[in-house]
């Protein structure tokens, strides 16, 4: 797996406060937010904001990154250009429509570094699905770049274009009686997977209703998603511990890889009994995958 992501906080870019705290809270992914927590007329304050901060110490070994503004927007370019320096890991990028906003971002992040003396390939991209024509594009979106590290399922946006009735980003619909966003989860994460990516879920905007979000986090967590967005310290705990592997978890997927390896090789057998339950080279499969979940949630 690549860097873990369970815990990704939002940072307002504008905000001094904000970004002083950031720090010392232990998320695995820090953002500096430069788009819809920015008024327009802050934006440019908010870049030289983020573009200090990055340049200061303390961040530590987390992933550090800023989230700019979408690729058809007039500020773009200029964010990236402020924000690109070598502590930078990371560029996330909103109102992902199609391929050739990540290919737009991936050509000048080339011309940046190589103008820069940064390694090639140095800054990673995280895209954001946010509406139906992101959607619908998802596949060709996450085989277009190298650079691409994960994909980001943005709810409050695709509430709005999809026309969902509901004002609450987060909780269900009223009136419907299934989950309103397993498609755009299932689907995110499918595309995601097909290209070793991994898949972040959305934010959960009731920032001191703890158990709504671990609620949301759950669900997200269940279905396979690798983290989630939080916009308050206080969320940081709950999506660390959610999407971890449980001690439990993690010793019997250990179990399961010992008990097949001893089958193939000292037994010959694909498939053997451990306990109650027959295990074989799916298990083995799936077992890894919570291994490798585990060990970068600092599991041994």
């Amino acid at each position: 797996m690549q860097r873990a992501r369970r815990s990704c906080l939002s940072v307002p870019a504008s905000s001094e406060r904000f970004i002083a705290s950031a720090a010392s809270v232990e998320a695995d992914e820090i953002f500096l937010d430069l788009e819809d927590s920015v008024a327009p007329g802050a934006k440019a304050t908010a870049r030289s904001l983020a573009a200090a901060a990055l340049g200061s110490d303390g961040w530590g070994s987390r992933t550090v990154g800023v989230r700019i503004n979408d690729a058809s927007s007039r500020w773009a370019y200029a964010d990236l250009l402020a924000v690109a320096v070598p502590r930078l890991d990371i560029i996330v990028l909103p109102k992902v429509r199609s391929p050739r906003d990540v290919i737009w971002l991936d050509v000048l992040l080339g011309q940046v570094e190589a103008d820069r003396g940064l390694p090639a390939g140095r800054i990673g991209i995280e895209a954001q699905i946010e509406d139906s024509r992101g959607l619908a594009a998802v596949d060709a979106i996450a085989a277009c770049s190298r650079r691409l590290e994960s994909l980001v399922f943005g709810p409050a946006d695709y509430i709005a274009s999809i026309g969902m009735r509901t004002l609450e980003v987060g909780e269900q619909p009223p009136g419907y009686a299934a989950d309103a966003y397993h498609y755009p989860l299932l689907r995110i994460l499918v595309a995601a997977r097909a290209n070793d990516l991994q898949a972040i879920d959305g934010p959960y905007l009731r920032i001191r209703d703890a158990e709504g979000f671990r609620r949301s986090a759950l669900n997200a967590a269940a279905l396979g998603y690798d983290g989630k967005w939080v916009l308050h310290p206080g969320q940081v705990p709950v999506a660390n511990d959610v999407f971890a592997p449980t001690a439990a978890e993690f010793a019997r997927a250990n179990q399961i890889l010992d008990a097949y390896q001893r089958a193939t090789d000292d037994q010959l057998r694909g498939a053997v009994m451990l306990g109650d339950e027959m295990i074989d080279e799916a298990s083995r499969k799936m077992a890894q995958a919570m291994v490798a979940r585990g060990r970068a949630a600092g599991l041994r």
